[in-house]
């Protein structure tokens, strides 16, 4: 199983978003350039996820919007994969689709997207790859992991920015 774990792009501060409800921060058009970047790369690099796990706040919505537009994947919200989500909560509930999937079709190779925040991403990373450093993320960055289903237990394959891009 491939997993893909981005961050979403660069969102606006509370000041000129008017207001303190972190859910409700929108990109930048500084983001939405990010994110545009890392859809082509994604697209460039032949991924094309089968399901796609984005957090409900409005930033991470917008970067879905655009990481999948090319894609055919499902996507689903999921409330817990907030900035102040559980790694290993994410981490179980992966273990679960996974087994899942696994059970109902016959195809080898499945990928995953999950796009979320900072610092979950990072724990995230940490929890799949039973590593103790958790890499630091850029704003809609994504890192790549080979994850054994079997292991419950992934390697870290790169971790790829959008300014590693210009």
């Amino acid at each position: 199983m491939q997993v893909y774990i981005m961050r979403h792009g660069e969102a606006q501060n509370f000041v000129e978003q008017g207001s303190r409800d972190d859910s409700q921060r929108a990109l930048t058009a500084q983001g939405k350039i990010e994110a545009k970047m890392m859809a082509t790369w994604l697209q460039k690099m032949k991924i094309s996820p089968m399901q796609v796990f984005v957090s409900p706040y409005i930033r991470a919505q917008q970067t879905c919007a655009i990481a999948t537009a090319l894609m055919q994947a499902a996507i689903t919200t999921l409330d817990f994969i907030t900035p102040a989500g559980d790694a290993k909560q994410v981490h179980d509930f992966i273990d679960g689709w996974c087994s899942e999937q696994l059970e109902a079709t016959t195809e080898q190779e499945h990928s995953l997207l999950i796009i979320s925040h900072m610092p979950l991403v990072s724990y995230l990373v940490a929890e799949l790859t039973q590593s103790s450093n958790a890499p630091i993320f850029a704003t809609a960055g994504i890192a790549h992991i080979d994850y054994d289903t079997e292991k419950m237990q992934g390697v870290l394959q790169r971790l790829v920015s959008p300014i590693e891009l210009c």
